[in-house]
């Protein structure tokens, strides 16, 4: 995030996400660039392509939550994600995104840090169960259209991805809004260096 307001809105919040590098960041990119070369320039958008696992508002529990994640990471083996589709979240969310097909890593990764947070208090946000969530990342955020012009957007976006883009990541990376700053931790799965 590179904005004041979208940096302030975020303080005291963590993320757990996946940062595809390889097949799937270059679809990503070249979804997003098309869309904002188009109709969607201007709309926000994420600045680098991420799979959200989990956010939680533990602002003075930081420590405590990365040390759960870097527990739960150091059991999990790398992760095979592969993007299946441009697809979208419709109103009145309004976001396009690159969906991501059920691999039994992500299935698994998703699963095991429900699992792994089932006995602590932190504060989650957004959590859905396994079989409502959609893997995914968010190419642009539309809310602002108007309904004719994000059915536009959506039409000309919506698409399946053939041949499906693939790799995989071994690590997560732990992100933290603190005073208007945004900062990281990459935590390697399964011990990997």
């Amino acid at each position: 995030m590179d904005t004041q307001e979208h940096l302030a809105s975020l303080d005291g919040q963590q993320y757990l996400v996946l940062r595809p590098a390889g097949a799937v960041a270059r679809a990503y990119e070249e979804v997003q660039g098309a869309l904002l070369a188009g109709d969607a320039g201007g709309l926000p958008h994420p600045h680098t392509g991420h799979v959200t696992l989990r956010g939680f508002f533990e602002p003075h529990r930081r420590e405590e939550l990365a040390a759960l994640i870097r527990t739960w990471a150091a059991d999990r083996r790398p992760i095979a994600l592969a993007a299946d589709a441009v697809d979208s979240f419709a109103a009145p969310w309004q976001i396009v995104i690159l969906r991501l097909a059920r691999t039994a890593a992500l299935v698994d990764a998703y699963a095991s840090l429900t699992d792994a947070l089932a006995g602590s208090d932190f504060r989650r946000l957004g959590e859905l169960p396994l079989d409502e969530w959609t893997f995914h990342l968010s190419v642009v955020y539309a809310k602002t259209l108007r309904p004719e012009a994000w059915d536009r957007l959506e039409a000309a976006a919506v698409r399946p991805l053939d041949p499906s883009p693939a790799e995989t990541v071994d690590a997560v990376e732990f992100v933290w809004y603190e005073n208007g700053e945004e900062y990281a931790e990459t935590i390697p799965l399964g011990g990997i260096s």
